[in-house]
């Protein structure tokens, strides 16, 4: 394909994407649904018959966007919002995980009879809740819920990324090498989270520090210091084997909360490029499946997703919220709303790059997953909140 009928074919999704938007806004229809949608029907299988079956650059592209969607997501962050929510959100990112993975994989393997492989990358992979498509929903919303719901949801989301990654990494390494030890992951997912938390915060602060005591000679060059920040950000954190999405989460919030000329200008140019991104990476990730394959791996993959959104987030949720100031029907909500997107689907991309035994059925039933959470909760979400009267002023 020459480069010409490349970028004409990337403008004419792009455009697409934006009139689907105002398709999710009238039908409420989530949007990330859409977007992988059309990067389905651009593929071989489509009416695009786009060739495209590269699980390395898929998983490229899909770590750069989620450094500059985690980003954004940061700056839009409130800080005196999370602030009464951070031990709860933390506990629901740690924990919550680890729960929910455990939980799934005891259903996956014991009840489904799913190999103990597939089991166990299964139920690491789809165990945190998803950034962009929380972020998506959350900011989308017309009304305003109770207090305390959003913020935890939000930061949730944002800081639960490195905990799936660490456990997905470790099941792979753990089938993969037979000297593998679990104190390894315990001893790595510790130096991953201080790192993170410490250069996230670090380089958050210094870059408000300059921003504050240096004016730039050009506007434009304003959101061009934010993306810069965002890769040293991540880039450096992982380096020293820190964790990146942690970091560039923490530096978004840090570098949001201060004040710096021009800071609305650079929160706006980093909330457009976070929908380029999210945009870019859905449609790549449509591309990479072949909508045939997908009859094969339904029922597995409903039932699993059963098993995901009545058992296992819900037991984690309330166990992790227990003695809080949260209600039932508060806590039925933060269960419900463990949406699935992107990240799962570039995660499930690893075992795709190494090769790994069953790797295309487990991307397959992966994928139709988040299709079904996207579909369900995501839709029924703002129906679900009303029902339960969480909405302020009902």
């Amino acid at each position: 394909m020459s480069l010409n009928l490349l970028l004409a074919i990337s403008g004419v999704l792009m455009l697409f994407c934006v009139f689907a938007n105002r398709i999710s806004d009238r039908y409420d229809i989530p949007a990330l649904l859409l977007f992988l949608g059309l990067g389905m029907l651009a593929g071989n299988e489509g009416v695009g018959h786009i060739h495209f079956y590269n699980a390395k650059l898929s998983n490229h592209i899909g770590t750069v966007a989620l450094i500059f969607i985690l980003f954004s997501g940061g700056l839009e962050t409130k800080w005196n919002e999370i602030k009464p929510v951070i031990f709860r959100g933390t506990l629901l990112s740690t924990l919550g995980v680890i729960l929910t993975a455990l939980i799934l994989f005891l259903c996956s393997h014991y009840l489904l009879r799913l190999p103990i492989e597939v089991a166990m990358l299964l139920s690491t992979i789809v165990s945190s809740t998803d950034a962009p498509a929380v972020f998506n929903l959350m900011r989308s919303q017309q009304d305003t819920l109770s207090p305390g719901l959003k913020p935890l949801l939000e930061f949730e989301s944002g800081s639960n990324d490195p905990m799936a990654v660490l456990l997905s990494m470790g099941a792979i390494s753990l089938l993969s090498a037979p000297e593998f030890r679990v104190i390894d992951v315990l001893a790595d997912f510790i130096i991953q989270m201080v790192l993170g938390l410490v250069m996230g915060l670090f380089i958050g602060r210094t870059a408000a520090y300059i921003l504050g005591r240096m004016k730039l000679n050009y506007l434009g060059l304003y959101p061009v210091f934010g993306i810069g920040t965002a890769l040293v950000s991540f880039g450096f954190t992982e380096l020293l084997n820190g964790n990146g999405y942690l970091a560039v989460y923490l530096t978004g919030i840090s570098l949001g909360n201060e004040v710096f000329l021009y800071r609305r200008h650079l929160i706006r140019f980093h909330d457009s490029l976070a929908w380029i991104m999210q945009i870019g990476m859905f449609l790549i990730l449509g591309l990479l499946v072949n909508p045939s394959e997908l009859k094969d791996v339904a029922p597995v993959s409903f039932a699993c997703s059963l098993c995901l959104m009545f058992i296992a987030r819900p037991v984690a949720v309330l166990l992790c919220l227990s003695n809080s100031s949260y209600n039932l029907k508060e806590k039925i909500f933060i269960s419900w709303a463990g949406l699935k997107g992107a990240v799962p689907i570039i995660l499930a991309t690893y075992p795709l790059m190494i090769k790994f035994p069953n790797s295309q059925f487990l991307f397959n039933t992966i994928f139709f997953l988040v299709i079904i959470s996207v579909l369900f909760q995501g839709k029924s979400l703002n129906y679900l909140a009303r029902k339960l009267n969480l909405y302020e002023g009902e």
